[in-house]
């Protein structure tokens, strides 16, 4: 998904909304997040405050990086999201680890990918002007976030990071599964 830069991010949002079938308002207020695979709903979770709060940046960089909306595209978005530091938000380092740590054994070169682009970037968590940042033309955005700068060769510190931030995910997305195996074990050995 490629946004023309010199549309105002508002615009390059409403483009991102119509193309991904998403309502005009990007559906920050329902209660409910419904998960959807070839349209049909797979997984619905509640849509909290801190997502709330948080989705709207997460559609916006969405808009500046490119990444799609598939499940490997929100892992990539994700990844991106934690190399350029969303620590900010603690939902949206769930949420990123969360789909990052069920597509990483798939996928790990696009994450990694992702992931060191991010961290030659900053990132529009904890901005207090969307409204502001909304009428900004998309290209002078990408520029002043560095998403424009050309990603360079990985240095040993990103592997690093990008190694952390994997078992962080795995263990984040995996982790709750190990209970559960281990009590299937012992019941059926």
């Amino acid at each position: 998904m490629a946004v023309d830069g010199k549309l105002t991010l508002r615009e390059g949002r409403g483009v991102y909304f119509a193309e991904n079938g998403l309502p005009a308002d990007g559906g920050y207020a329902d209660r409910w997040v419904v998960v959807k695979v070839a349209s049909i709903p797979v997984f619905v979770f509640p849509n909290t405050e801190g997502r709330r709060r948080d989705v709207p940046f997460h559609d916006l960089h969405h808009v500046l990086t490119g990444y799609g909306t598939t499940v490997v595209g929100e892992a990539e978005i994700g990844a991106w999201e934690l190399g350029s530091d969303c620590t900010a938000s603690p939902a949206a380092v769930f949420l990123n680890c969360q789909v990052c740590g069920f597509v990483l054994p798939r996928h790990p070169r696009r994450l990694f990918r992702a992931f060191t682009c991010g961290r030659r970037a900053r990132n529009l968590y904890g901005t207090s002007c969307y409204d502001e940042i909304l009428s900004r033309p998309v290209g002078v955005v990408r520029e002043a976030l560095g998403i424009d700068a050309p990603p360079g060769e990985p240095t040993p510190e990103d592997r690093r990071a990008f190694l952390r931030w994997s078992a962080r995910a795995l263990a984040t997305t995996w982790g709750p599964l190990a209970p559960i195996l281990a009590l299937g074990w012992w019941i059926w050995s």
